[in-house]
């Protein structure tokens, strides 16, 4: 099953109505699910589609998905960028983010464990952890 259609069934069970706007934010981030958009770019596609759609009713349902598991959400420098969730079996995992091209890798391994270690006793309530640079391909064509 795509990541769409289990992002609209997750919609779908946490009773939320299935309204078109928020069909349309799904499809949107599923024909970029290799990148991180920013919001600022998924707020002006919704308002192009839908030219009644007020910036707030974007940014909350933004955040409802965000709650819900349906996209990530990361800031790049200042900007809120997201994605439609890319590993809906393991939602907590990390990133490698291109620098030139902007695809997103998933990377199999949390490295929490190892930071677990040089804090001894502490509690870690959250964590983030991205590897930036250039890809393979990207690395080959400069």
């Amino acid at each position: 099953m795509s990541n769409a259609r289990i992002a609209l069934a997750r919609l779908k069970a946490s009773g939320l109505r299935l309204t078109k706007q928020r069909r349309d934010l799904i499809g949107y981030l599923s024909t970029h699910e290799d990148s991180y958009v920013p919001v600022t770019a998924v707020d002006a596609y919704l308002r192009g589609v839908h030219p009644g759609l007020s910036h707030d009713t974007i940014y909350r349902n933004v955040k409802a998905f965000e709650s819900l598991g349906i996209l990530e959400e990361v800031t790049q420098g200042e900007q809120a960028t997201v994605k439609l969730q890319c590993d809906f079996q393991h939602p907590h995992h990390h990133h490698f983010i291109c620098t030139r091209c902007h695809r997103v890798q998933e990377l199999k391994m949390c490295p929490l464990g190892y930071f677990e270690q040089q804090v001894p006793g502490a509690q870690i309530a959250s964590h983030n952890f991205e590897l930036s640079g250039l890809c393979a391909a990207c690395a080959r064509a400069k």
